[in-house]
């Protein structure tokens, strides 16, 4: 059983007992929390999809524990200009143990 969430904007393809990683969610480590956009729901081979949400399902998890990705490295240069810029970036994620998905 899979069920298809939207996660702050980013739909999850999500399964009971799997971990995902998504931005950053406000809460503590630890803290239960619900997602009621259940976008669709896979249940062995019939398939629910919602238009635009299934009505009555939802996701619950809990969140295991905030951390950072990698870093991602930006940079530009412009030839015969001396134009160089470096920059760096590390999005912020949280860490979510998947528990039921309730169709």
């Amino acid at each position: 059983m899979y069920a298809i969430v939207d996660i702050a904007g980013k739909q999850h393809k999500v399964e009971a007992g799997k971990f995902i990683y998504t931005n950053r969610l406000e809460g503590a480590e630890g803290a239960a929390i619900s997602f009621d956009q259940v976008l669709l729901v896979s249940n062995g081979g019939s398939v629910v999809v919602g238009a635009p949400v299934v009505a009555g399902a939802s996701v619950s998890g809990k969140i295991v524990n905030h951390l950072k990705d990698d870093k991602v490295l930006i940079f530009k240069k412009k030839r015969r200009k001396g134009y160089r810029k470096f920059q760096g970036h590390r999005q912020s994620l949280s860490k979510v143990l998947i528990e039921t998905i309730v169709n």
